[in-house]
């Protein structure tokens, strides 16, 4: 005579039986249970989404109370991080950080974004930007839970970090060893879907002075992406603001500073007075992808005159 325990299981094994064997799979059971060797791989057999948590333009520095227009830096990133890491319903699998993490390139500042992203139990993959070091990042940033540039494969789906640093200048270049490896990582991706990562901004936006200060051959980096059909999105930073847009069969997005935005469509840098915002990307195993930005709408930002400064001094404002 069967207990009321194991009746329970066997109705839950026969349940599971002919769930398991409508998916196609074979199924062994025993009196009251489904092996744990069929469960774990069905487990393990089923490709997951991604949940990626893009932050960028930290503008981080060695004190940590500088303010970047009327924004205390590093004030906003740590609040942008508990925003982001607040929601229990989506916890980031990884964290994408596009670029300059810290805007005085010395190596207090990157101490201080390793002791915001460091407690993070993810692992956070960082490229440059144009006000970053990449030495100090390769040193400091490419270890433990950190990694610098190179790729990162997270379950149906490969994320491609890339350097786009041009020492001195504001804007962007990808050099052909870079160009090279990109196309050598897409060739090795398989049949896993690719994300992107840069930091400048490969097509124009629509901002005379922003576009100046871009990726200078992002027609290069489109020509190599484009030629894989695994690749889905190209994403970055830089320009301050948001961006989605199609090109081609690429999704195109840019993900607004965790500290102070440009307005868009602009002829000269103007300020913004939106908060400080990120980006959610969602990666299913389909290939497609869910994404919204997030601002902190409750976040105190100063009155910001309009910035319209032009030539040299404008470099500065990037």
């Amino acid at each position: 005579m069967k207990s009321a325990e194991s009746g329970r299981h066997f109705c839950t094994a026969r349940f599971l039986s002919q769930v398991l064997q409508g998916s196609g799979l074979i199924v062994r059971l025993d009196a009251c249970y489904v092996t744990i060797s069929v469960y774990y791989h069905v487990c393990m057999s089923v490709p997951r989404i991604v949940k990626l948590l893009q932050i960028t333009d930290p503008h981080l520095h060695a004190d940590p109370n500088t303010e970047l227009y009327g924004v205390k830096t590093e004030l906003s990133c740590r609040a942008v991080v508990e925003r982001a890491f607040g929601d229990p319903d989506w916890r980031p699998d990884a964290v994408l950080v596009t670029g300059d993490a810290v805007e005085d390139c010395s190596r207090a500042g990157y101490e201080r974004f390793k002791s915001i992203f460091e407690p993070l139990d993810v692992p956070i993959l960082c490229l440059p930007g144009n006000h970053d070091s990449p030495d100090l990042m390769s040193e400091m940033l490419d270890t433990g839970r950190f990694s610098f540039c190179g790729f990162r494969d997270f379950e149906r789906w490969r994320l491609i970090m890339l350097n786009s640093h041009v020492p001195g200048s504001p804007g962007g270049v990808l050099s052909d060893s870079e160009l090279h490896r990109l196309d050598r990582t897409l060739q090795d991706s398989g049949d896993r879907f690719v994300l992107v990562a840069v930091h400048h901004q490969p097509v124009p936006i629509g901002s005379s002075w922003l576009d100046g200060f871009g990726l200078r051959n992002g027609f290069e980096l489109l020509s190599v992406v484009g030629r894989y059909s695994q690749s889905r999105v190209v994403v970055w930073g830089h320009v301050h603001q948001v961006l989605d847009q199609q090109h081609g069969d690429l999704r195109m997005l840019c993900t607004p500073s965790t500290c102070a935005q440009f307005t868009p469509l602009t002829e000269t840098c103007v300020m913004d007075t939106r908060p400080p915002g990120f980006r959610r990307l969602t990666l299913e195993a389909n290939g497609d992808i869910n994404t919204e930005v997030r601002w902190l709408d409750d976040y105190v930002v100063a009155e910001r005159p309009p910035d319209s400064r032009i030539g040299e001094e404008s470099t500065d404002a990037m």
